[in-house]
């Protein structure tokens, strides 16, 4: 069976961290490009981050770009999500989808052939 499965979401304080994996199984993320999405209630899924299928090519929405970092291990077909400097509006649940053509360039869930069911993270003293 392919699936992706999100793992290390959590209840933290600002200003603190956390980091998410998003393990493939049944497929191999080699040729996959990566991306993370997050949701919060109320509002529309939007695109937090991406990474290309060799890794060279990252890209992160304004909101979060120079707080988290996007990093695979495809011998471990696992890609990971750093989060720092956490701010409540970064709660929401996080969900990583691959995509054998989509295009990192373009935060945007069209071309992810598959998806996780979702992490939360919640970011609150």
């Amino acid at each position: 069976q392919l699936q992706l499965v999100e793992s290390g979401g959590g209840l933290v304080q600002p200003g603190g961290s956390l980091r998410l994996s998003c393990a493939a199984s049944g497929f191999t993320l080699d040729f996959y490009a990566i991306g993370w999405f997050r949701q919060a209630p109320g509002k529309e899924r939007e695109g937090v981050s991406c990474i290309s299928s060799s890794g060279v090519s990252t890209n992160y929405a304004d909101s979060v770009k120079g707080r988290f970092i996007i990093s695979r291990d495809n011998a471990k077909n696992t890609v990971y999500l750093q989060m720092n400097s956490l701010k409540p509006e970064d709660t929401a649940v996080y969900y990583c989808a691959a995509g054998r053509f989509a295009l990192c360039s373009v935060l945007s869930a069209r071309g992810m052939d598959y998806w996780g069911k979702g992490t939360l993270v919640t970011v609150s003293s």
